[in-house]
């Protein structure tokens, strides 16, 4: 089992901020893959990936992370200073 945290406009589009899932995907890109094809919110949430950052274990990564071992997944807009 894996949690998967979605935070601003992620979680708005989902409708949620936080899910339990039991996946099979490998990277992190297979089970944005995965959670597109789930519904249409996750599609609208997950059409750019360009826009979205992920964390891995709250460690900052690339959608090309592994999954195995982790606990959990967040992901993000862009964070912006000021």
């Amino acid at each position: 089992m894996i949690d998967v945290v979605y935070f601003a406009w992620v979680r708005e589009r989902i409708g949620l901020p936080k899910e339990r899932l039991d996946t099979t995907s490998a990277t992190v890109r297979e089970l944005v893959t995965e959670l597109r094809a789930r519904e249409d919110r996750y599609e609208a949430a997950f059409a750019d990936l360009s826009a979205l950052r992920v964390a891995v274990d709250q460690e900052l990564t690339d959608f090309d992370a592994p999954l195995a071992g982790v606990r959990e997944v967040a992901f993000f807009p862009p964070m912006t200073g000021g």
